[in-house]
């Protein structure tokens, strides 16, 4: 389908806050959406058939770009749509439409981060979290792989380096599913690593915090995707639960 694409130890509170509200039981409620939306998101998570899954992906994807929080919560629920709908039909139409929209998304992907930062990184955080809760046979989606690496690989580059949010996200979404995406393709890990490498080393102009991040996320990969007790204090020993 994807044819087309071939600091201080405080600062680092930020990434420790920001992982313990996306597990927090406070999940993003839908009931922030308007009640139309409402009811077609309810009715698509009980009874997908009944409803247009082309106009619920549409509304999902949406709204992930224009909210940061639904973004982070979404995959849980196209997750749940598409296991209601092999449940009741064993049906696909749900996740078709979805990587169908994706698809367009991704290909539009450097107007959108030209046109709004915000809007590419809650792209960005949509995907890896979609990819995140959307398997197949227990698998990651093959579909999913490339599209969601060379979105990383963007946010590794110089210009990106540059910006706190982006590499904010990037550190994030290498945290939520760095080690599934190098089970799938460890040659692609290895050269955005060393793209965060050689920023972390040679790239000037970065911030304090940006340095931090990416120090952070150099030994959090080493560490086989951990950070070993020693790391742990140093990185967050000031962060209060």
């Amino acid at each position: 389908m994807y044819n087309v694409i071939t600091a201080s130890n405080l600062t680092l509170g930020n990434i420790t806050c920001k992982k313990k509200m996306e597990n927090s039981k406070e999940d993003y409620k839908i009931q922030s959406l308007d009640l139309e939306t409402q009811k077609l998101l309810k009715t698509a998570l009980k009874e997908p058939s009944t409803v247009d899954l082309e106009k619920v992906s549409n509304v999902i994807v949406d709204q992930s770009l224009k909210d940061q929080v639904f973004s982070k919560e979404a995959g849980r629920i196209c997750y749940t749509i598409v296991q209601a709908e092999a449940k009741h039909n064993n049906g696909n139409v749900f996740r078709r439409n979805l990587l169908n929209r994706l698809q367009l998304e991704f290909v539009a992907r450097e107007d959108t981060r030209l046109r709004s930062l915000q809007e590419w990184v809650c792209f960005v955080t949509f995907i890896c979290n979609v990819f995140d809760y959307l398997k197949v046979n227990n698998m990651p989606m093959v579909a999913l792989v490339h599209p969601v690496f060379d979105c990383l690989l963007r946010l590794a580059q110089p210009d990106s380096l540059n910006n706190e949010e982006e590499v904010d996200c990037l550190v994030l979404q290498l945290h939520r599913i760095g080690d599934q995406l190098e089970k799938m393709d460890g040659q692609k890990m290895d050269e955005l690593f060393y793209l965060l490498r050689d920023g972390f080393l040679l790239q000037e102009g970065l911030s304090s915090m940006a340095r931090l991040l990416l120090l952070e996320i150099l030994e959090f990969r080493a560490g086989g995707w951990m950070l070993s007790d020693t790391a742990q204090k140093y990185y967050y020993s000031e962060v209060t639960d």
